[in-house]
């Protein structure tokens, strides 16, 4: 019995029926070329700026590669891999340890620490140098108090130097552990009571299961929040130069800048590109075909051991101290600060940075999503093999920093700008200037290339919940694929899309490479006017730019722990 054909009762053929199903036919294969070329049209030119970058690998520098190569590249390899290494590690120990602590133990605080341990990722990386530069300076009010107690000179005691490469290690374990913990905290919500069961009826106790166990399950999201931070790294720019700490993205900037070699620039790109690809490909390698499946799909509320004693004192000071030292310390300083200096020009010019970094971050936004939406629902009508390759390659922007991404935009830009003013000159007579290069146009192309596969991922995995017999149901109706998108998508993925929007807003708005390099002349945002200040060494003055930053940043984090919380299956008990 054939079940896959749907036959209308009607006139005999020829008739208007059958006209009009055929105008239904042409319409959908209109329809359908239509998302898939608007799909393959935003992926190409997403993909334009690192295209751009790998073109000039092979393209003459006049000996500059070659005296790079001579002086510095070592120190930035060096730097940059015990850079990777060093957050690499305190990451995973603090996100793995306190996701593990808050999902499967109960302790004082136990129900705040979900939440509150994701409120480091508010504060950029930079802030946070800034903030523990002020605090831990020899006029600072640690070594003051110090001498003031203890009666000491200068040359009486030791103390940490914090701007070194391990000072900018820290700072950046302290702001990008809640990628590893939000994602390691999600694998554990979402694993067996079961599998956990049977572990310790083999007489495992609670630190062997979560070794031999649970670790090896979540082992996949653990990795994907791991590959975050380490490409969150390799972007840094405004900590590792606060700091002189020589890497591949601050040799970037200053050859572009200070010795006004553009492709030795792109070159030096092209190779931090190629420290992204190599840690994708031994992430890959190190899987190869292994499979992280649970064995079954019964869920009941995860049983919390409860902590007494000196155990839930370790457990409170392991969750807490994190928190402390990555939010609640450098939040109250930068208050302190704000409220006792503070940013002089805090009137328009405060009033004008902040309506720049507004401006760009809600456009970012809502064009990221609109693009990601395209890219999503164009790959759901038609999952061919091209459309899924182009469509992951316009989503690994966030893997390419934004130093890199700013290279790649602005030749490609700078290429376009010349041959339309050659052409006006040629044809006209008239000079047409730059019409890309340093615009806001330029700008937010910019950010779309950093953050569109922050709303993508977040876009996809939403559409992918949406059962295809609604698609089917709304054609039936006599929906086109735009309507069905518009009518019956985008009501049901609403909070999605919002979330997503969200997630873009917040990046944007600390986003710092990038906006220095593409940014038109005498137009700054917050990230930059900080940066600026704490470069000159006014970091009470940069105070209260960073913490709007920060503020910005706490809601969006509240609202994403709380929905993570809310993930788990079977929560009620069976």
């Amino acid at each position: 019995m054939t079940t896959d054909t749907f036959q209308t009762p009607g006139p005999t053929p020829g008739g208007p029926v059958q006209a009009a199903g055929f105008h239904s036919s042409l319409w959908q294969r209109i329809g359908f070329s239509g998302w898939t070329l608007a799909t393959l049209l935003i992926a190409a030119l997403v993909t334009l700026p690192v295209l751009a970058v790998i073109s000039r690998v092979f393209v003459p520098t006049d000996g500059v590669w070659q005296h790079l190569v001579d002086t510095v590249l070592a120190e930035y390899l060096l730097n940059t891999v015990r850079l990777v290494f060093g957050v690499g590690v305190g990451t995973l120990v603090i996100g793995v340890g306190t996701a593990w602590l808050v999902t499967m133990c109960r302790f004082p605080g136990s129900r705040t620490l979900e939440w509150a341990l994701l409120l480091p990722m508010a504060v950029p990386a930079y802030v946070m140098a800034y903030v523990y530069t002020d605090l831990l300076q020899f006029v600072g009010p640690v070594q003051t108090a110090l001498r003031e107690v203890f009666h000491w000179s200068r040359r009486d005691y030791w103390f940490p130097d914090i701007r070194t490469l391990e000072g900018a290690a820290l700072m950046m374990t302290l702001v990008l552990y809640p990628y590893v913990y939000l994602l390691s905290r999600a694998a554990f919500l979402e694993q067996s009571v079961c599998v956990l069961e049977v572990s310790r009826t083999l007489g495992r106790g609670p630190w062997r299961s979560f070794f031999t166990v649970a670790l090896p399950l979540a082992r996949p999201s653990i990795v994907a929040g791991l590959a975050l931070v380490l490409m969150e790294v390799l972007a840094d720019f405004g900590t590792v130069q606060y700091f002189a700490v020589n890497t591949f993205v601050t040799g970037i900037y200053r050859t572009w800048f200070a010795m006004g070699q553009p492709v030795a620039a792109a070159q030096l790109a092209a190779v931090l590109m190629m420290f992204v690809l190599v840690l994708v490909l031994m992430e890959r390698w190190s899987r190869r075909q292994a499979r992280y499946h649970h064995t079954t799909t019964r869920y009941r509320r995860l049983p919390k051991h409860a902590l007494t004693g000196w155990r839930a004192a370790a457990a409170m000071t392991a969750c807490g101290l994190p928190l402390l030292l990555g939010f609640l310390l450098p939040a109250g300083l930068l208050v302190r600060m704000a409220v006792t200096a503070g940013d002089q020009a805090f009137g328009p010019v405060f009033l004008t940075l902040a309506r720049n970094s507004f401006t760009l971050a809600a456009l970012a936004a809502v064009l990221a999503v609109s693009l990601a939406l395209v890219l999503a629902y164009g790959q759901r009508l038609r999952p061919t093999p091209l459309l899924k390759g182009a469509v992951r390659v316009a989503a690994m922007g966030y893997a390419i920093p934004g130093s890199v991404i700013a290279v790649g935009v602005l030749i490609p830009f700078a290429h376009l700008d010349n041959a339309v003013d050659a052409f006006m000159r040629q044809t006209f007579g008239v000079s047409t200037g730059l019409l890309l290069s340093g615009t806001i146009a330029a700008v937010l192309f910019a950010y779309l290339v950093r953050f569109l596969a922050v709303s993508f991922n977040t876009i996809e995995a939403s559409l992918g919940k949406i059962r295809p017999t609604m698609d089917f149901a709304s054609r039936v109706l006599g929906h086109t694929a735009g309507r069905t998108l518009i009518r019956v998508h985008a009501p049901i993925m609403w909070g999605s899309l919002l979330t997503a929007g969200l997630l873009v807003f917040v990046d944007v708005m600390k986003e710092l490479p990038a906006t220095m390099i593409v940014r038109p002349f005498n137009f700054d945002t917050l990230a930059v006017r900080v940066y600026t200040l704490a470069s000159d060494e006014r970091l009470t003055e940069a105070a209260t730019g960073a913490l709007a930053i920060v503020a910005v940043g706490i809601v969006p984090v509240i609202l994403l722990s709380l929905s993570i919380s809310r993930s788990r299956p079977g929560q009620t008990d069976e």
